[in-house]
């Protein structure tokens, strides 16, 4: 964390598959960890009528900016697997294999001429074009399959 630093920082929770699930924007002087609970909550499980059946995350790849015991007791609460490299114990590179996924969806996310540099003055606004830009992902994705 760094107390004096301007800007922003985009949160992105993904699939396996790197299909954005839920965006998120805060200020770039706070810690990544503030914003994994807001993230989980916001996801919407599926539910399918005919058998009754919630679907749920299996479980959680994060970095170690993510190790804090007080969170990694909240997911198993939520009976969601925990894999965060803990710090000073484990190395990043056994995380990679999964890791590139979600690297992957930011790169298609700054892709778009409008988010890269940011040029909304307004978080909302910016959340919005987020927000647009991970539902074009989704498409894209759907077009490919289906064709």
């Amino acid at each position: 964390m760094d107390r004096g630093k301007p800007g922003s920082k985009t949160h992105v929770l993904s699939d396996a598959n790197g299909l954005p699930l839920v965006v998120g924007v805060s200020a770039a002087n706070t810690h990544d960890s503030e914003a994994l609970k807001p993230m989980l909550e916001g996801h919407q499980t599926r539910h399918d009528p005919h058998s009754g059946r919630h679907f749920k995350p299996q479980r959680l790849h994060a970095d170690k900016a993510y190790d804090i015991p007080h969170l990694r007791k909240w997911v198993r609460g939520k009976r969601i697997g925990v894999r965060i490299a803990r710090k000073g114990i484990e190395s990043s590179e056994r995380l990679g294999r999964r890791r590139w996924v979600i690297e992957r969806t930011i790169s298609w996310l700054s892709g778009y001429r409008r988010l890269s540099p940011r040029y909304e003055r307004h978080s909302r606004n910016y959340l919005a074009l987020l927000g647009l830009a991970a539902a074009l992902c989704c498409y894209k994705r759907l077009v490919r399959l289906t064709t």
